[in-house]
């Protein structure tokens, strides 16, 4: 699995190159700054993207600017945000324009390897995968409904949602059985008025309530 990383601290991407080859992953092309990484996806096309947010030569948002773009020219390209602090709004734009293949974690996360590479390589198949940190913020500031209507286990199992776990995964993060998970995910579908649609779709749409861009929310055939 080909991947483009961009970050312009040197120290940093040789550490990033290093952990996703341990992953699995073939490094296809690095580059400094959003013009860089546009040009690498362009020869390459990789089925990752890692991005930092803030690049040359504004250090504001041109990681972000350049994963937009790159999800416009090339849709379905897997990209994920790496980032210093917690900025909730990135994830949210990011999500807004695409509900798949998208993650945005912080940088400390690449010292736990097994864990990021495991959220790194559940973009590249399609998943989503956001940090906890930017979760938990995100649950304190979403007060109004319909999110007021759950109860306070489904705001945790709406949380582990939007870090990208699975049915499996959210058992296996509260230690319940898997129907019981099952059974928190459908209250909470039930509960956020959402479509009767197939179970991944939906996963998608209660992410994307809970991250407040139901402007955004994909019509299903």
């Amino acid at each position: 699995m080909r991947a483009v990383i961009a970050e312009d601290s040197v120290l940093l991407r040789v550490g990033l190159i290093k952990v996703l080859e341990m992953g699995g992953f073939q490094v296809a092309a690095e580059a400094g700054d959003a013009e860089g990484l546009l040009a690498a996806v362009a020869e390459h096309r990789p089925e990752l993207a890692l991005i930092d947010v803030r690049m040359p030569p504004g250090f504001t948002d041109e990681g972000m600017r350049a994963a937009m773009e790159i999800r416009r020219r090339w849709p379905g390209t897997p990209v994920v945000l790496l980032s210093q602090y917690v900025e909730e709004r990135y994830a949210a734009d990011l999500l807004s324009a695409n509900t798949s293949g998208v993650g945005y974690l912080l940088k400390q996360r690449v010292a736990d390897v097994a864990d990021f590479v495991a959220a790194v390589r559940r973009v590249a198949d399609g998943g989503t995968a956001l940090d906890p940190q930017v979760v938990a913020q995100l649950l304190l500031r979403r007060d109004s409904d319909p999110l007021a209507r759950l109860t306070p286990r489904e705001r945790e199992v709406l949380g582990l949602m939007a870090e990208g776990r699975s049915n499996a995964g959210i058992a296996q993060a509260l230690v319940v059985s898997e129907s019981t998970a099952a059974k928190h995910i459908n209250n909470i579908f039930a509960k956020l008025d959402l479509p009767v649609v197939d179970a991944d779709h939906r996963h998608v749409l209660a992410v994307l309530r809970f991250l407040g861009a139901s402007r955004a929310w994909p019509s299903h055939p």
